[in-house]
Order: C-alpha cells, then structure tokens, then sequence
C-alpha cells in the first residue's frame, strides 16, 4: 500500500464556552470539505501528542486559547474518498481570545453555537462529534 493511501490521522476540537461550541466555516485555502461548518482542526504532525495538536490547531486556525483538554470521540470516516481519515475529537474549554480568521483564512465566520441547532452544511465528521457528546459515547465507525 502506498503512503497516499494510508488513512490519515486528523484532529477536530470541539471548544466549549458558556455551553456552545465553537463552529467556523472551511474556506476555499482548506484541504478538502470547503464552505462546511467545523471545528477547529487538522493533521496530527508526526512526534506530536494529541492534546499539544489540539492547542495548536486551535490557536493557529481560530486565535484562542483552550484549557481542560479531554478525548471526545474516535471517528473512522470515509466522507472524502479517496481520502480516508481516522478522526480525533478533543473537547476543550476555552481559555482566552476572541475567534478571527488565521492560517492563510483557511476557516472564516467563526461564531459560538448551540449543540442543538448547528449550522449547515455541517462538516461530517463534525456532526458525528457533536452526535457522540450529546449520546455520551467515544466511537463511531462511519464506514458501517
């Protein structure tokens, strides 16, 4: 199997602040799932813990700060094939900043949202996030 088509480890953090998540919008300069609503996120760099992934993902794409990290959810998604992606979903508080455009605009129209009424279109993986914190549960297998 070549390298291209091995699975790909990406990272979504579900920031919580006065009970709703952050959520902005994927951007035409994103890799892949453009102008779908998401969480803050990306690739997991080789020799970097999860948690330290997370806080740079955040910071870099949104401009915040996040404390108390916690796992979510593990999400085995098919959404983009030929890509495949094992998702890590982190939930995080947030800590300090205001949400604005980084990383090249690569995610706009940040806002805070209620789990229960998400903007869409929804990023897939996202929604399973969201899905797996209001059941309570850390594993979907979207591929089934």
């Amino acid at each position: 199997m070549t390298d291209e088509l091995r699975p790909k480890v990406g990272l979504g953090v579900m920031v919580v602040k006065d009970g709703r998540i952050l959520i902005g919008r994927r951007n035409k300069n994103a890799s892949h799932g453009e102008q779908l609503w998401s969480f803050p996120g990306g690739h997991l760099e080789h020799g970097e813990s999860i948690m330290a992934c997370a806080r740079r993902e955040t910071l870099e794409e949104a401009g915040i700060e996040i404390e108390n990290l916690r796992f979510g959810v593990l999400v085995n998604t098919l959404d983009f094939m030929p890509k495949h992606y094992v998702g890590i979903g982190v939930i995080a508080d947030w800590k300090s900043g205001e949400p604005r455009p980084e990383d090249g605009d690569k995610m706009v129209d940040w806002g805070w949202y209620s789990p229960d009424a998400l903007p869409e279109p929804m990023y897939g993986p996202g929604r399973l996030q969201v899905e797996a914190y209001r059941k309570g549960i850390n594993f979907i297998d979207a591929s089934l």
